[in-house]
């Protein structure tokens, strides 16, 4: 697979870049090169690796969930731009 320039003209306009002709041959060679240096992973023999989702053998970093008080709607609503009947008030978002 390689990149041409009409990809990179693709790929430039979705992103809303004015490239020039020059710049679009520079980024087709660079996105080539990365590509063909992709391809050499191909070349890796992978059959007795095991897939993994994550390089370290990490198993879950998340804490034990732990029930506490809340804080007191009064302190809550200090923070709030607007309350009305203890409950933040928030422009509506719905007709």
């Amino acid at each position: 697979m390689s990149i041409t320039l009409k990809d990179v003209d693709h790929v430039a306009n979705l992103a809303r870049l004015d490239l020039t002709a020059e710049e679009k041959e520079r980024f087709a060679g660079q996105l080539n090169a990365i590509l063909k240096y992709a391809e050499k992973l191909n070349e890796l023999d992978t059959d007795q690796i095991e897939p993994t989702t994550h390089v370290l053998p990490i198993t879950n970093v998340m804490r034990e969930d732990v029930r506490k008080e809340s804080l007191p709607i009064e302190k809550v609503l200090l923070n709030a731009p607007d309350e009305e009947d203890d409950q933040i008030k928030v422009p509506a978002v719905l007709d």
